[in-house]
């Protein structure tokens, strides 16, 4: 590998890693420049053993030796955690970040095709909550994941931080149309499951056999839920059963036992 020393944060060289919080300029910045960042050493290595193509590494200069066995024309910037925060805007805790290239994401009809258990997110914008939503799918069976076009960017830092490198795991396609890729999910031999509370709701676990075969679970944004255009394009509204009064989840916990039971 190749070790850059970095003094300062006006350094031209590092700029993938500048203003790391803004996050209304990082959202304009990475996609449109191919570009994301991992934080933390076991995200980065999920990320490199993904096959996603390396930029650079931005380290705590103590920390160099953990990634000793890179290529050799791996390039990494080594400075403080003073010079780091001063790049960043944050504490670098876990000592290290990665730019990463990003890759031209299959179209909506490529990615359904071989997939059985399909996941379909309308409007989740919450860096967290996709993140998390990520790794429980990783962890339970779902072979891909339908986003609607204003969902939040699976690749974005806190995403990727909060799916411990998941999101490298499971394909996903950006619809460009919407309702409209709703259908396109249905031709595929899909049938469309939309997670809501209601009195017409069937509970997960009575599904049928049918409903089983091939479901895209269908899930909303947290508070609003799924759109009136989403739920009339669905097969069958299906609902957690509750107790105690309470009539909703987080959304990713829902989405974690939305998965579990249909994997089983």
């Amino acid at each position: 590998m190749v070790v850059i020393r970095v003094e300062g944060a006006d350094d031209p060289r590092i700029s993938d890693y500048r203003a790391l919080t803004d996050l209304e300029l990082r959202t304009r910045w990475e996609p449109p420049n191919g570009l994301f960042i991992a934080e933390g050493e076991l995200v980065i290595r999920r990320a490199l053993r993904a096959g996603y193509r390396l930029r650079s590494i931005l380290v705590d200069e103590k920390r160099i030796d953990q990634f000793a066995d890179l290529p050799d024309d791996a390039v990494v910037y080594a400075g403080t955690p003073p010079v780091l925060e001063a790049i960043t805007g944050f504490h670098v805790h876990r000592g290290v970040l990665g730019s990463f290239h990003r890759r031209e994401l299959v179209s909506l009809e490529e990615l359904v095709a071989p997939a059985r258990r399909l996941v379909v997110l309308e409007g989740l914008n919450t860096h967290t909550n996709l993140g998390a939503l990520f790794r429980s799918a990783a962890a339970l069976g779902i072979d891909a994941i339908v986003l609607s076009p204003n969902c939040a960017d699976p690749l974005y830092r806190r995403a990727v931080r909060v799916s411990m490198g998941e999101v490298f795991a499971i394909p996903y396609a950006k619809a460009e149309t919407w309702p409209e890729a709703l259908k396109v999910v249905r031709d595929a031999g899909f049938r469309l499951l939309a997670l809501t509370p209601g009195a017409d709701s069937v509970e997960l676990q009575a599904l049928s056999a049918a409903d089983r075969e091939r479901p895209a679970l269908m899930l909303g944004a947290e508070g609003p839920g799924l759109t009136r255009a989403a739920l009339a394009a669905s097969d069958v509204r299906v609902a957690i059963p509750m107790q105690n009064g309470v009539d909703s989840l987080n959304v990713a916990t829902a989405a974690a036992i939305a998965f579990w039971e249909l994997s089983r």
